[in-house]
């Protein structure tokens, strides 16, 4: 009879103490339990986070129950309608992940990635170009420009944590991504070539949105090399595309095709243009490293992209002829 009297009263304590702070208040917060974190410590960051009223008494209710006992370190979503059993049994079990990817698209220009961080509300508009187009106190094993950091912002899916978002550190991991993934294991063939890195940077960049189907990008690396080592205007129409708001704005583009005076413009002026056009993934980079030779000087795409280069000027016109490009 005084083991059920007993048992009686400890329910009656647990359910004082481990009632519900609000039972209709069902929004979410999440608390995030440090490592080392016992289960009777716990409750004073659980009444900081606003997910109960009194940390002493789920303290009591710890102590009473004798729960908690395999509590987890990381970061948990609760609500004040939860009970003190509730809870320890969501800080018992799988924690939130922490990271959540962020995608930087092949091709992307500064303006774009600028653009989408913004979106996530990691950033102010702006503030990532801003950074990136002054990137002094950058390190990376490879000479970087003095201007834009514009080509050496490696796309990729990157993992990250929205509540320590730092500017400064993503885009210093976006250089050590380009060096990971592009310079290091290409670093003889890069040293073997005799270019520049930021002649290559720039090349890829070209690369990335002249030709679609990575197997081609090898040989039009081949043509577009041949071509600046001949002096030869380079003709690529993506350069004058860069500096509009929007990439395919035909009629802004069109203009820009007739502007002697724009440095993108690679019809009317010889040499590479300023800075990359976007910022270039892994294949176009080999092409730019590893290019094909050809006896090619030329070359266009049909309505359905495919390559079709040509060896002379006759050879090219009639290619346009044939598949109306012009």
């Amino acid at each position: 009879m005084l083991a059920l009297v007993l048992l009686s009263a400890c329910s009656l304590l647990t359910d004082h103490y481990g009632a519900p702070a609000d039972l209709a208040d069902t929004a979410p917060i999440e608390v995030t339990v440090p490592p080392g974190t016992s289960p009777r410590s716990v409750g004073a960051i659980l009444q900081e986070a606003g997910a109960i009223d009194s940390a002493e008494d789920f303290t009591m209710y710890v102590r009473i129950s004798k729960e908690g006992g395999c509590l987890k370190a990381g970061r948990f979503r609760l609500h004040r309608a939860m009970d003190a059993h509730t809870i320890l049994e969501t800080l018992c079990g799988v924690p939130l992940p922490e990271d959540e990817p962020f995608t930087i698209v092949e091709g992307w220009r500064i303006r774009e990635i600028d653009a989408a961080l913004a979106a996530k509300g990691w950033t102010q508009p702006g503030e990532y170009a801003a950074l990136v187009q002054s990137p002094q106190g950058f390190a990376a094993p490879f000479a970087l420009p003095s201007d834009s950091l514009e080509g050496y912002l490696f796309p990729e899916t990157y993992m990250v944590i929205p509540d320590k978002w730092d500017t400064r550190a993503f885009v210093q991991r976006q250089l050590d991504t380009l060096a990971e993934r592009v310079y290091a294991p290409n670093k003889e063939a890069i040293a073997a070539s005799k270019r520049p890195f930021s002649d290559i940077v720039i090349l890829a960049s070209m690369l990335e949105r002249e030709e679609p189907t990575p197997a081609q990008r090898p040989l039009v690396a081949g043509i577009i090399w041949k071509r600046l080592d001949s002096g030869w205007n380079l003709g690529i129409d993506a350069t004058s595309r860069y500096t509009l708001d929007e990439w395919n704005d035909r009629k802004a583009f069109l203009k820009k095709l007739r502007d002697p005076s724009d440095p993108y413009n690679t019809r009317l002026r010889q040499g590479l243009p300023p800075t990359a056009i976007g910022n270039a993934g892994t294949t176009a980079f080999e092409a730019a490293i590893s290019p094909v030779a050809s006896e090619y000087w030329y070359y266009l795409h049909d309505s359905k992209g495919v390559l079709h280069p040509g060896r002379n000027v006759a050879e090219h016109e009639a290619l346009r002829r044939k598949y109306n490009v012009y």
